[in-house]
């Protein structure tokens, strides 16, 4: 039973996120009474953080820097545009509260997708055996194309033979 439930997808779903509340509370409770839902719920998020450390990609080197330097000067401009209409007895702008949200437009220095070695090979072979299999068919094609041919001369045969006797 305890493994049924294990197996069942529902852990998976927790840990993504993507469970209903009614999967959420009876996870919570299967996890409260029985240790091995616990003890699995644990190995797959231990899984599931090691999977995505493997798969990071690494921000480009100044990323930060952009990113620093552009809420520095969102907070700056934020700055003059309260102290250009706050009174002096009004509270300052770590008191008030964003207007709205703000974005920070992160660009990468390179528009070229990096590709594992490994992967050039395979398109490469993709590639090639695309071609192999282009060539085939319409070599095939031709085949065929002659081959109805020629029975459709032997049909015509066959039946002026027929016609003769």
């Amino acid at each position: 039973m305890i493994h049924q439930y294990i197996n069942s997808g529902i852990l998976e779903a927790y840990v993504t996120g993507s469970a209903s509340e009614t999967e959420v509370e009876e996870l919570l409770r299967m996890k409260a009474r029985h240790p091995e839902v616990n003890i699995a719920l644990q190995e797959l998020e231990a899984d599931m953080e090691f999977l995505a450390g493997r798969m990071a990609v690494m921000p480009p080197a100044r990323t930060w820097d952009k990113i620093s330097d552009e809420i520095d000067e969102i907070m700056l401009r934020e700055k003059k545009e309260v102290s250009k209409f706050r009174p002096a007895n009004q509270p300052t702008e770590e008191t008030i509260p964003p207007a709205g949200p703000t974005y920070i437009e992160v660009e990468g220095a390179s528009s070229h997708m990096r590709i594992n070695k490994a992967w050039r090979w395979v398109f490469a072979a993709v590639f090639v055996l695309g071609k192999i299999f282009l060539a085939f068919a319409i070599y095939f094609y031709l085949e065929n194309r002659q081959a109805q041919t020629q029975l459709n001369e032997l049909k015509t045969e066959i039946q002026q033979l027929k016609g003769k006797h």
